[in-house]
Parts: structure tokens; sequence; C-alpha cells
């Protein structure tokens, strides 16, 4: 067949369903399968037009990322985490949290080369991830139908990438590093590339957990293929096993399996937070919903009139979907696993709709970029504020070796503070369970990560705090609820006069001595 060059359609992708009616030819239509020859190759000149255009896009829609220092908390607890690894710590040891290690790896290493004081390295490698994201996407959509469908499938993820909130869309954070790997899984098992899709798997489930949902699509295409199906399982089994394994040595197979998998069963639950976590997901869902207003109507057209024939693709959006409920808790960032299969369920559709419907989503989906952009360019963010007028006050009350407490769920201060944090917890939420979202309920002492109160007892005796900053503003995890933090506030430390936007500062009024408890 034809290579005519990249803004041709193969003759394998007319269908006689260019009108709008529903026919009877429509009805029985499908978008054409993954084609068995080979598309074009480099002399083509498709990638050296697409890829330029792709980055240019890629780093347009990201532009907001650059303006902040940081965006979220998880940020902040990253870029602490990634000083505490350099300075000696051990992950799911000397500092924790329930994430699995290769974004905090990755944090450390880029310290590492460009220094610890800026998070613009990472904001680049963001960038990357997401012109990655879209390329795979687009070379997906282009083997299975044509050109024009990997022109649509990069250039709209770019595009509905960034429509959540912008703390959720714009902070380099486990998502964004997550989505090239589930691509990267579904597009090798459509080339029965089996090795290489389970280290795929592998790789989005070290970067996050809910990352393994890519295993769906990929055991579906597994057994679509043709055998020998056992090899295929084999090959994928090692891919997938061996980097986790591996994962689990460097970091202790005990506490990594405690720390990424059995250590969250409070934290994925929402009982008692049912209004709050479900008012957050149906908010959440509507914002997805507008970014994607150019890309569900032809998804939703499509679903009536013809079979899509991109069955791996629906269920990778369920197992997405079931990903993004898992836990309850429905943060905006959670979305961003949808947005791949969405992108790829509505390049597949526009293939059998009239040209005008492409055009459409196309400028549907640029115009809600554009207000997501102007979203993040222009609102203020307060919480960052506020933790900068915190770090500022503990500079100022405090040596820069000196360890201090911040009790909140902001840990970004001790990051822009340049002060060390006199504990492994590194916010309020995982000794209290309140890091989950919760308004209230099952938040305190006993809800915390099993074990960690005696653990933060003996570290707070054995490095006491020079300082201790109440940063709870009335939420549910206060010092006055918790019995342990009280009475170490009420035997030790006195609070300092004044405050920081409600945030209380407590200076140390007796002597250190290690062997005493803090608890009393």
């Amino acid at each position: 067949m034809g290579t005519a060059g990249p803004d041709s359609v193969h003759p394998v992708h007319r269908t006689p369903t260019d009108s709008l009616a529903p026919s009877p030819s429509v009805r029985t239509s499908r978008v054409p399968r993954p084609r068995a020859e080979p598309v074009p190759g480099r002399g083509s000149g498709y990638w050296t037009r697409l890829l330029p255009a792709l980055a240019a896009l890629a780093l347009l829609t990201r532009l907001p990322s650059f303006r902040h220092p940081l965006w979220n908390p998880d940020e902040g607890y990253l870029a602490v985490q990634a000083r505490q690894l350099a300075a000696g710590g051990a992950l799911y040891d000397t500092v924790v949290d329930r994430k699995p290690p290769l974004l905090p790896w990755l944090y450390e290493a880029a310290f590492a080369v460009f220094g610890d004081t800026s998070l613009g390295p990472l904001r680049v490698a963001a960038v990357g991830a997401q012109l990655l994201t879209a390329v795979l996407l687009a070379s997906t959509a282009r083997r299975r139908w044509g050109d024009r469908a990997g022109r649509v499938a990069g250039v709209l993820h770019l595009l509905v990438s960034v429509g959540l909130n912008p703390e959720d869309t714009q902070a380099a954070t486990f998502e964004v590093f997550m989505l090239p790997f589930t691509v990267a899984a579904v597009r090798c098992a459509d080339r029965r590339q089996w090795a290489r899709a389970g280290l795929a798997v592998a790789g989005a489930f070290l970067t996050k957990q809910t990352g393994g949902a890519a295993l769906v699509p990929v055991l579906w295409l597994m057994w679509r293929s043709a055998p020998p199906r056992r090899s295929a399982l084999l090959r994928t089994g090692a891919g997938l096993c061996g980097p986790v394994l591996l994962g689990a040595l460097l970091t202790g197979p005990a506490r990594f399996l405690f720390w990424t998998v059995t250590g969250s069963g409070a934290y994925a639950s929402f009982t008692g937070s049912e209004l709050h976590v479900l008012a957050r997901g149906l908010a959440n869902t509507a914002l997805l919903a507008f970014a994607c207003a150019g890309l569900l109507p032809p998804v939703v057209r499509v679903l009536r009139i013809a079979r899509t024939g991109a069955a791996d693709v629906w269920l990778w959006l369920a197992s997405s979907a079931g990903a993004v409920l898992v836990g309850f808790h429905f943060f905006g960032h959670y979305y961003l696993q949808l947005v791949p299969p969405l992108v790829l369920l509505a390049a597949a559709a526009l293939q059998i709709l009239p040209p005008h419907r492409l055009t459409g989503a196309l400028l549907a989906s640029a115009c809600a970029c554009a207000l997501f952009l102007a979203w993040g360019l222009l609102a203020p963010r307060p919480e960052l504020a506020h933790a900068e007028r915190l770090a500022a006050a503990v500079r100022a009350r405090s040596a820069p070796h000196d360890p201090v407490l911040v009790w909140g769920i902001h840990p970004e201060t001790y990051w822009l503070s340049g002060r060390a944090p006199a504990t492994r917890y590194l916010t309020a939420g995982l000794l209290t369970n309140y890091s989950g979202g919760r308004d209230g309920p099952q938040v305190g002492e006993k809800y915390g990560v099993e074990g960690s109160w005696p653990v933060f007892r003996t570290e707070l005796a054995a490095r006491p705090p020079v300082l201790i900053v109440d940063d709870s503003r009335g939420a549910p995890y206060a010092p006055e609820r918790l019995p342990s933090l009280r009475r170490l506030l009420a035997a030790r430390y006195e609070p300092l006069a004044g405050t920081v936007d409600g945030a209380v500062l407590y200076v140390r009024t007796q002597p250190s001595a290690s062997a005493a408890s803090p608890a009393g």
C-alpha cells in the first residue's frame, strides 16, 4: 500500500460512515484493527514533523509548572525525602512514605546532580514524561488506525492532561511519571513484546501502586494473541517481577511490603468521611469531564452507531477507573490515569466520523486547555504563601543544624526552611490518618500507621526538636486531641507570643534528655 505522507488518509481507513446519520452500514462498521504491515518508516517524515510539534505543545501546556517553587504537599514530601536520603537516610526506615521507591530515587538523583534548592530539573523531567506519554500514544494509535489517528492521540493527550486543578496536573509527582509506563505497557503488549510489557507494568507500579492496573489490558491482549500463550505469560511475569523484587531487596522486603501494600489499611477507607470524599470526587469528575468536552461526544456517538474493535482500551479505561476508586479519596491527580485510554478511544472514534467532528474535538479541547492554563498562571496559591511565611519563621528561630517538628500536612516547610525533621514521619497524616483527606472521623493516634507512635516518641526523646510548629490550625489532628503530643508540649515546650497565619510555634524550655520519654 502507498505511503503518501503524514497528511494523507490511508485507504483502509475510508468507511461508509462519513455521514452524520447512523445508516445500516455504520451500525455494522468497526474501527480498523491494527494493521499487519509496518507503518511508513523514517523516510516518510512523519515523526520529524510530529515530534517538534508535540514537544512545543508539551512545554506550552506545562508552562505554569515553572511559576511556583512547589505546587502541592506531595512535591514537598518528595523534596524532603530526597534530602534525607542524600544525608544517609534509608527508605522505609529513617525515611518513610506509603509510595513505591522510584520517584523518591529520581528526586534524590536530580538533587545530587543539580542541587536541592530548586525543583526546576524535576519540572523539565515532567515535561519530558508528558511528551513521552504523548509520543507512545501517537505510536499506538498510528499503528492501529493510521497517521492521522496518531497525530490526534498525541495532541489530545497534551491538551487534556492539564484538565484538573493545576496543583494536581502541574506538579512533578507520581501520576505524571507513571503515565509513560502505563502507555508503554499497552503499546508493547499490542506488539507482542511481552517481556517489555512486563517491565513497563513494573515501572508503573514502582512509581505508584495503581500503575499496576495496566496489567489488565496487557493480559487481555495476551489472551487474544496467537499461541504460545504460556511463553508470553512467563516473559511478562519475568519482566514484571524482576524489577519489583529488586526494589524490595534494595529497600528491605518486609519494609517494602508494609509501606507499599499492607500498611495502608486505615488510609484505604472512607468510613466517617463519606460526604467529604464524595464531594471531592464529584468536583474532580466534573473538572475532567469539562476538559474532555471534545473527546466524550465522539466516543459516545460511536458507541451508539458502531463497534470500536478496541476492547483492550475499554478494559484499560475500566481498570484505570478502578484504580481511581481504590482508597476512596478521589484526589484530582488520581484522575490523570484515565486520560490515555480516553484519548485512544477518542482517536478511534474520530476515524469513522466526519472531518468536522475532529475539528470540533480539537477546538473544544484547546479552549478547555487554555482555561486551565490561565488558572495555573493567574490563580494565587495561598497554602504555598503560608508555608513560605512559616519557613521564614522557622529559620529565624532555629540554627541550620537544629532538628524541628512541623506538626501539619505541609512537609514543604522543612524544605523551604532548610531544617531537618526531628522524625521520619514528615506529616501528621501518617500518625493520625489525616493524610487521607479525612474531615474528622477516624483521625487520631489509634488510626495512625501501625506502630508509628512508639517510634515517634522514641525519636523525639533521642533527638528533641528545638522548635515545634503546630500548623494544625483547628484541624482534627490538633495537639489537644492527641494525648502523647499534648503531654510533650505541656512538659517541655512553651508557645511563643503571636502566631504565623494561625500556626503556633513552641520552643523547648528543658534541656534534652535522651533517656526520657516525651510522652511522660
